[in-house]
């Protein structure tokens, strides 16, 4: 029987994900990420046979995490109100999460998906299969309730909280709370305007 993992994945990744929001792509080594977790090399080694494995299990994980989690948030038959809070949990999700947040907002052409893995690019095409899907069902369920055009609630529920976030993560910051109220306040008022 072999020994436990003294290292798991989710604190290589965190640790890359860390090393990436302070130095870019370029800073995602191998060696940087045993580094950083203060893991020997032989443990990245172990999860991630090479840099293009790192990078796709990165993105991989990132997004996951980052839409079961809004997923959660909303609801399996979100109403106006659960939408709204949604849109404001993404700001507030990176808040809280500023380092997988840039991840996510450099977008996977960062993460060289060219080079993954066969497997990572099927996992990749399911996870954005899937996610249009939902995104898709949620916009028309809210625009049914509300009578806003479709492309007004995508925008109300995605683009804004994203186009908010979007300069201060660009600068390595966490966006500042200010910016959770002002995505509820104009998300509800596109809403308003329409019902």
């Amino acid at each position: 029987m072999g020994r436990p993992a003294t290292y798991s994945t989710e604190q290589l990744l965190a640790a890359a994900a860390d090393l990436f929001a302070s130095g870019g792509t370029r800073a995602l080594t191998m060696s940087a990420v045993a580094r950083a977790a203060g893991a020997p090399s032989g443990s990245v080694y172990h999860r991630f046979p090479d840099r293009p494995a790192l990078l796709a299990a990165l993105w991989l994980g990132m997004v996951t995490r980052f839409q079961d989690d809004y997923r959660e948030v909303l609801g399996q038959e979100p109403t106006i109100d659960d939408a709204v809070r949604a849109a404001e949990w993404i700001v507030e999700w990176c808040r809280q999460n500023p380092a997988p947040a840039m991840v996510l907002q450099a977008g996977v052409q960062a993460f060289s998906p060219e080079l993954w893995s066969t497997a990572s690019k099927r996992e990749l095409a399911a996870i954005d299969a899937r996610q249009a899907h939902d995104m898709d069902a949620v916009v028309e369920r809210v625009a049914a309730q509300t009578g806003v055009p479709e492309d007004e609630t995508r925008f109300a529920l995605f683009d804004l909280p994203l186009a908010a976030v979007r300069r201060h993560l660009i600068a390595g910051q966490a966006p500042p709370a200010r910016v959770r109220a002002l995505v509820r306040d104009l998300s509800r008022a596109i809403f308003r305007a329409e019902s």
